[in-house]
């Protein structure tokens, strides 16, 4: 072994920094200090200005005491004021909190007392919400507040903006000690028990924000719309993710259509992302809402995969549908469906059922397989057999908060554990079949509930759908389907079983249909844990 390369070539200041993605604002500041940045309604930032005030923000909680691993949370929709805490905070070694802003208050209180919340940053329209989680806290943090010109909303507490004027532009804020260090802290949905809190660190973020660029084919000066909350996985790292390329922020307190059209064809809109609810909700639109896009939008979507009809009416409406998938535990996308040109010349219906499948990993993730839960081995890639989704790298979290067995039981073996079953294709690519614990086993068969319910989405009625498993006295469980159905579309439950049958073996089709509204999260996920609770009940 030749040891020379070892010997005397040590790490030292000049050749060994933490990957931040702290640094992506000092470049594009220092390099496009006049290009904008952020807007928001009337309100225009330019990098330079961006930056200053970020480090105003970083100034300013210094000056509150704030420190090296305190948390900061923010209870904000997509302003710029939570823009700004995802560099203001973490320049100081300090940690983001990011909370979902549609939780009811016994979450956010659990929350800000597990994550021991220092200072709480809140929009002047959830002061209501912050006031009644801190009554129920222990925790008792600084609170300030945002007052929104673009939605006026009347809130006691410390004012956002004169926080920031007191802070210094010129902050020389220390920013991480190590790229292990935490970057943000994200919680779970908490479907089941408390929520889990994930720990990010700042390497992690560096290596998925350039990953987004790179996969999402971002050239110079993106303009990404806000749809997706920045509270769901730090908005993906996207608020990160511009910066790279100095692109524009461009902020949207609600996702409705009208102001979405409206964003894309006044600011020229490239890229956006969002849960399958964000495209119904942009297709279904009244006409009146709608603009003609000034070029294609780049619209991610994760979750459920896009039925045919969907995507033919979005590559209609001038989107390029992409399929992502991840979780809070991997920074958001660290799978990606990469799409291969030989796949354009495909029938219509042949490219959604390839576009169904979530992908193949990230440049930034070092490996996803398929492993056999019992031997910890590769299923076989026969798009048949099905095992666990299991991720290993550098974007995967550095671990629960505070919870020791949650995160040796998520890393067992070497490689965290995801919970979702999928198979994987001949050509590498995986295809989700079903949450673990969403299984149906019926008379000792599996049963995969997106299996039928991408048959369900064939009929031209539905609009969401839902299957979980409902209690039979002879089978054990037997697939169950909550509809929502399109606006003006109607149907009934033989029809919809039979169309089932038709695509489905006999025993994979639901035996009972149930047609309403679907219970659905702040990010457009339906709330199984819900569904299975009424399907005990029937």
């Amino acid at each position: 072994m030749n040891d020379a390369f070892q010997r005397d070539l040590d790490k030292c200041a000049a050749n060994h920094q933490p990957l931040t993605p702290l640094s992506l604002l000092d470049r594009a500041a220092q390099v496009f200090p006049d290009r904008e940045a952020v807007i928001h309604g009337d309100m225009r930032f330019t990098w330079a200005q961006f930056a200053a005030r970020s480090r105003r923000l970083a100034s300013a909680l210094a000056a509150a005491g704030v420190g090296r691993g305190d948390v900061v949370s923010a209870l904000l929709l997509n302003t710029p004021p939570m823009l700004e805490a995802h560099f203001g905070v973490p320049m100081l070694g300090a940690v983001l909190n990011a909370i979902n802003t549609r939780l009811d208050p016994a979450g956010v209180a659990f929350i800000l007392d597990h994550a021991e919340t220092r200072v709480l940053l809140v929009d002047a329209e959830l002061a209501g919400l912050a006031n009644e989680a801190l009554a129920l806290a222990r925790v008792r943090p600084r609170v300030i507040v945002w007052r929104d010109p673009m939605a006026p909303a009347e809130a006691e507490g410390e004012d956002y903006e004169a926080f920031l004027a007191a802070g210094d532009p010129d902050f020389a804020a220390p920013g991480p000690q190590d790229e292990w260090d935490a970057i943000s802290l994200n919680y779970t949905s908490g479907t089941t028990g408390d929520p889990k809190g994930v720990v990010y660190h700042h390497r992690g973020a560096m290596l998925l924000a350039t990953g987004n660029v790179l996969h999402a084919g971002m050239r110079d000066r993106p303009v990404y719309l806000w749809t997706l909350p920045m509270f769901h996985c730090n908005g993906w790292c996207f608020p990160w993710s511009i910066a790279a390329k100095a692109g524009t922020h461009v902020c949207l307190r609600q996702v409705r259509a009208g102001a979405i059209y409206d964003a894309i064809a006044r600011h020229g809109v490239t890229h956006m992302c969002g849960a399958p609810i964000v495209m119904s909700t942009l297709l279904n639109a009244d006409e009146s809402e709608k603009r003609p896009l000034p070029h294609p939008v780049e619209f991610w979507t994760a979750a459920a995969p896009p039925p045919e009809a969907v995507l033919a009416a979005m590559a209609a409406a001038g989107f390029r549908v992409t399929h992502v998938y991840g979780l809070t535990e991997v920074y958001g996308p660290a799978v990606i469906n990469e799409w291969k040109p030989e796949w354009d010349a495909l029938p219509p219906a042949e490219q959604a059922r390839l576009k169904a499948r979530q992908g193949v990993r990230y440049a930034a993730l070092e490996a996803l397989e398929v492993l056999d839960p019992e031997t910890m081995k590769p299923v076989p890639a026969d798009g048949q057999t099905m095992g666990e989704v299991c991720f290993r790298g550098n974007v995967v979290m550095k671990g629960y908060f505070k919870n020791p067995e949650a995160t040796a039981k998520a890393f067992r073996g070497g490689w965290f554990w995801s919970g979702d079953l999928a198979v994987r294709h001949p050509d590498g690519y995986i295809q989700l079949k079903d949450r673990s614990k969403d299984i149906i086993i019926s008379g000792g068969e599996n049963i995969s509930s997106i299996e039928v319910e991408e048959a369900l989405y064939r009929h031209p009625a539905v609009a969401f759908c839902a299957v979980v498993a409902k209690p039979d006295e002879k089978w054990g469980e037997t697939p169950c389907a909550f509809v929502e159905l399109r606006e003006g579309a109607q149907t009934d439950e033989a029809e919809l079983i039979a169309h089932c049958r038709a695509h489905l073996a006999h025993f994979k089709a639901p035996r009972k249909v149930v047609f309403g509204p679907l219970p659905k999260t702040s990010t457009g996920k339906i709330q199984k844990f819900e569904l299975r609770a009424r399907a005990r009940e029937l």
